[in-house]
């Protein structure tokens, strides 16, 4: 049992980056004042929050909020924010 559970955890974590490979196609919008205010927000408070105020899609804001529950995450999502990236929701991609 005990070899089980330790190949079922060692598949676990190298399919973690399995779908860092799929590409995200989105396309940076411009830096402003309010992207780095809604970065600054997605990183302290909680990711999603600065996808909410670029007006992003509700599928990105909620991605970013339920992945958010892991820690690094909130890097991606703050510098997400700041470069108001447009596109690349959670259809195989983030």
């Amino acid at each position: 049992m005990k070899k089980f559970l330790l190949s079922l955890m060692v598949l676990s974590v190298l399919a973690m980056n399995v779908p860092c490979f799929a590409g995200t196609h989105g396309r940076n919008g411009k830096v402003s004042g309010r992207s780095i205010g809604a970065g600054a927000l997605s990183l302290i408070i909680w990711p999603g929050i600065g996808q909410a105020i670029n007006d992003q899609s509700y599928e990105k804001n909620m991605t970013h909020a339920l992945l958010g529950l892991t820690g690094i995450f909130r890097i991606w999502s703050c510098y997400d924010a700041v470069v108001d990236r447009q596109g690349g929701v959670w259809k195989n991609r983030i």
